[in-house]
């Protein structure tokens, strides 16, 4: 399998304000959200995107990114090599799709998973 970018994740403060841009304009569609409404998730049937709610201190916009890939150890070791984090992030921690999580070597995150997101 080629690798994949399969998600976008994008911090904002005004949640609904972002969810209604992106299925506005695009015709994106709502498939579900996390337990107590905190990330909500759009899809265009390919590409899952995470509307995260805001936080004290961090920037609004792209947050984080993830690729579907067919063997995270490799992956991993990819990573490392080419410069990015060493190890790999188990994840997630609150029931979501991606299962680890790797950084480029600007500290960019990246999300990983052999399942994928869903996209209906």
């Amino acid at each position: 399998m080629q690798h994949k970018i399969r998600h976008i994740a994008i911090r904002a403060d005004d949640q609904q304000k972002v969810i209604d841009f992106y299925k506005t304009t695009f015709g994106m569609t709502e498939v579900t959200h996390t337990e107590g409404g905190r990330a909500k998730y759009l899809t265009d049937g390919y590409i899952t995107l995470a509307i995260l709610p805001g936080k004290p201190g961090m920037t609004n916009g792209i947050d984080h990114f993830g690729f579907q890939v067919d063997d995270m150890q490799k992956v991993g070791q990819a990573a490392a090599a080419a410069g990015g984090s060493a190890k790999l992030e188990t994840r997630p921690r609150d029931g979501r799709f991606a299962e680890t999580r790797v950084t480029d070597p600007v500290g960019s995150q990246i999300d990983l998973t052999e399942k994928g997101w869903a996209t209906t």
